[in-house]
């Protein structure tokens, strides 16, 4: 075929197409609506203890203080400690306990009782210091009579010279 043919042909061949084809109203994309967000309530940790921290918290767990030899004074390990029971105290008002006084088997009974008082009222204005009230707050000593080791040595007597806080309403 020559050339003014093809040319012909071609011209036709899109004339027949253009009539046939259809066209076709486009339309804006309908918009979807988006799915309503369902809003689950989530607990607020406003930062203060309950009672059940008194078994989970690392911190409140530990309610032993202990004390160097015919001192009264707070060791620098139990600060942490007695800031954590001191704020257990603020978050809770009706929370209370009593702290246990102890000493060593050295020393008479009469000494040793007050000892134990004096310790039990170091570890008081402590918590005090850190928020506890005085009257969530009762002191007693045992002295020597009730020892949770009873060898005669440096380590055992050590373990004897403690306060323990003991929760009497959470």
């Amino acid at each position: 075929m020559n050339n003014p043919m093809r040319v012909i042909l071609s011209l036709a061949m899109m004339a027949s197409l253009a009539a046939c084809s259809k066209k076709v109203k486009e339309e804006a994309p309908t918009p979807t609506p988006e799915p309503t967000k369902v809003e689950t309530p989530v607990a607020v940790d406003d930062g203060k203890f309950d009672a059940s921290d008194l078994d989970s918290d690392s911190c409140l767990r530990q309610r032993v203080v202990y004390f160097d030899f015919d001192r009264a004074e707070i060791r620098a390990e139990a600060q942490a400690v007695l800031a954590c029971h001191g704020k257990y105290l603020t978050d809770r008002p009706s929370a209370a306990m009593t702290l246990e006084g102890h000493a060593d088997e050295r020393g008479s009974r009469e000494y040793n009782l007050g000892l134990g008082e004096r310790r039990g009222n170091a570890v008081s204005s402590a918590l005090q210091a850190n928020g506890g009230q005085a009257a969530q707050l009762n002191v007693v000593s045992y002295g020597e009579e009730r020892p949770t080791c009873s060898d005669s040595n440096d380590e055992c007597w050590g373990k004897n010279r403690r306060v323990e806080i003991v929760y009497t309403a959470k």
